[in-house]
């Protein structure tokens, strides 16, 4: 795996130098040489803006008229098209070889060609082919190291793989959210095994919930009501026990970024185990009020969180430039959490709508700002550079 991880925002490499000496130019210029991985980020970038103007789509907010299908395809563009393709592209850096940068390709491509009407069945068939192709580079990453981390990782993108299948087969959305869900949680869980500095021997617990998770999902589609209980009870023992083994527990005391990281892990763990409860207590989670709080509990409480923790690692690592931390990074997670809150404890669960309107708003200005801070940090890393 990479040395300077996307979860090492808050180890203590965080504050190693991410990247080596920039590639020079004949003429002397600094070319970051992550820079030809860029293509392959720009579709998942373009998935996630699409998926967020189809979130305003959905709450009847003011929104780009950008295809009919947006609303429909909506999940399968945020969790697959955005989130899996910057997974895959993390994990082939991770294995050094070029085959497998098909993963991040066939993914991010697979989520951009959902949203034209005529081309929707073949985007489906690029998003199975790319998480079976993610499921190959977490397959030879574990031939590597034989690591229960990337075990746990694997299991995920089976979640992955099968729900763009089954997707592909017509089971509607809402009956396969506990594997799109389960593909993001033990992605996650996998990276956090890895920096949680446990003992092999007592990395069990997780590897065993992994398992769990994954036949819980299957349980889901059979089952819906036990099924999705079951689905709630495994993933609130992993959030218990990710959270009291993670060493965010100690660097939300630290300053800087591992303090910022450990909060916004934190937070994404108190998401996680809300959304868990409402599994628990509300089987089956269907559609609904009940349905929305955890589909935003899930994607963005939990994994967009994160994802504000390991954006100023994972982008060093994986296109070689710097993002030195600062501290305007608290403006977006505030926001993100604030109306977060806001969306679901008053709009989705207490039916209010302007909660709900106003709140949803609120987090597609809170990613939008995550993306401004990021790209400010890095211009001025650049010309402070040159």
């Amino acid at each position: 795996m990479l040395r300077v991880r996307a979860v090492a925002s808050d180890d203590a490499t965080v504050n190693a130098p991410a990247t080596s000496p920039p590639a020079r130019t004949r003429r002397g210029s600094a070319v970051p040489p992550g820079l030809w991985r860029v293509p392959f980020l720009v579709p998942g970038a373009l998935a996630l803006l699409l998926g967020l103007d189809a979130g305003l789509l959905l709450l009847d907010a003011p929104a780009l008229p950008l295809g009919s299908r947006l609303p429909d395809v909506h999940g399968f563009l945020l969790v697959l098209g955005f989130v899996g393709t910057l997974i895959a592209l993390e994990r082939a850096v991770a294995l050094r070889h070029r085959a497998g940068y098909a993963a991040p390709a066939l993914l991010g491509t697979g989520g951009l060609l959902l949203v034209p009407t005529a081309t929707g069945s073949l985007g489906q068939l690029l998003l199975v082919a790319g998480s079976a192709a993610l499921g190959l580079v977490l397959v030879a990453l574990w031939q590597r190291q034989r690591d229960e981390a990337v075990t746990v990782q694997a299991l995920g993108s089976v979640l992955a793989l099968g729900a763009s299948i089954l997707w592909l087969r017509e089971v509607p959305v809402p009956r396969l959210l506990p594997w799109l869900a389960g593909f993001v949680v033990l992605t996650i869980a996998g990276e956090r095994l890895e920096l949680a500095r446990i003992e092999l021997a007592r990395s069990g617990p997780v590897v065993l919930g992994a398992f769990g998770l994954c036949g819980a999902a299957v349980a889901s589609l059979l089952w819906p009501e036990a099924g999705q209980a079951l689905f709630g009870l495994v993933l609130a023992g992993l959030v218990v026990w990710l959270a009291g083994h993670d060493v965010a527990r100690r660097t939300v005391h630290d300053t800087g970024l591992p303090r910022f990281a450990a909060a916004c892990l934190l937070a994404g763990y108190v998401w996680l185990a809300a959304a868990a409860l409402l599994w628990l207590l509300g089987s089956p989670v269907l559609d609904g009020a009940t349905y929305d709080a955890v589909v935003h509990c899930v994607f963005l409480g939990f994994t967009l969180s994160m994802i504000m923790a390991h954006a100023p690692v994972i982008l060093p690592a994986v296109l070689r430039v710097r993002l030195p931390y600062r501290s305007a990074l608290w403006a977006p997670a505030v926001l993100l959490h604030g109306s977060l809150l806001l969306r679901v404890a008053v709009g989705d669960l207490r039916g209010w709508e302007p909660a709900r309107q106003l709140g949803g708003a609120l987090n597609v200005a809170a990613v939008l700002l995550l993306v401004a801070v990021l790209a400010r940090s890095a211009t001025m890393a650049g010309r402070r550079a040159g």
